[in-house]
């Protein structure tokens, strides 16, 4: 019995050292294949969150429509997270930057302690990267025009992005959804920002029917 003790308690001690040399491998900043560009339909975040709304973002004299909710750097399968030895503060000037796209600057902060970190870029060089990302993506008119609620598929959302942006694929990105309503629009792109295709975002798109899209109020 000692000797089925002492192997099993050398079995362990292999595999927490196996799974520490895993772990310690996993999530180094820059380590990553591509980038998912995250644009949220900002009338869905308003609708849905009503009075706990960020109210700069939800201002019915300033309506935003697609805001950025992040340039999130991704592996073929999964995402790293939260990558360690990098700062976790920024300086807020680089929130206050980025509010005409990214209206929270709760949401700058966060974005960058979860996904910036991963990047391998500097604060100012990833925020620098996400605007640019963000600009690269033309928005069909459909909805720089839509003034009233209205009702579109997954795949139409997707078609209107494919045929306004040369290039991008049906699987290049993904509809998401919530309650039943258009949430936001991930695509993806190469760390030179170039389109891409991504099998796994696809995947984890949308399935659902028509979806009520909000208008800007």
């Amino acid at each position: 019995m000692a000797l089925i003790s002492r192997a099993l308690s050398f079995c362990a001690c292999l595999m927490a050292a196996s799974l520490q040399s895993v772990s310690s491998l996993a999530d180094q900043p820059g380590d990553f294949d591509f980038y998912v560009l995250a644009l949220s339909w900002s009338p869905t975040y308003c609708k849905q969150e009503g009075e706990d709304a960020n109210p700069h973002q939800c201002d019915v004299r300033n309506p935003f429509r697609f805001v950025v909710h992040g340039l999130w750097p991704q592996y073929e399968n999964g995402y790293p997270s939260s990558c360690p030895g990098v700062r976790q503060r920024i300086d807020r000037q680089i929130a206050v930057e980025m509010e005409d796209i990214m209206p929270s600057h709760g949401l700058v902060f966060h974005q960058w302690r979860k996904h910036g970190t991963c990047s391998g870029l500097e604060p100012g060089d990833y925020f620098g990267l996400t605007r640019e990302a963000y600009e690269k993506i033309t928005i069909p008119g459909a909805f720089e025009k839509l003034n009233k609620r209205g009702k579109a598929a997954p795949a139409t959302v997707e078609k209107a992005f494919r045929l306004a942006n040369p290039g991008l694929k049906e699987d290049g990105m993904a509809v998401t959804c919530s309650r039943g309503e258009f949430e936001e629009i991930r695509i993806c792109l190469t760390k030179d920002l170039a389109f891409r295709s991504c099998a796994a975002v696809d995947r984890r798109g949308c399935r659902s029917g028509n979806l009520s899209v909000p208008a800007p109020r």
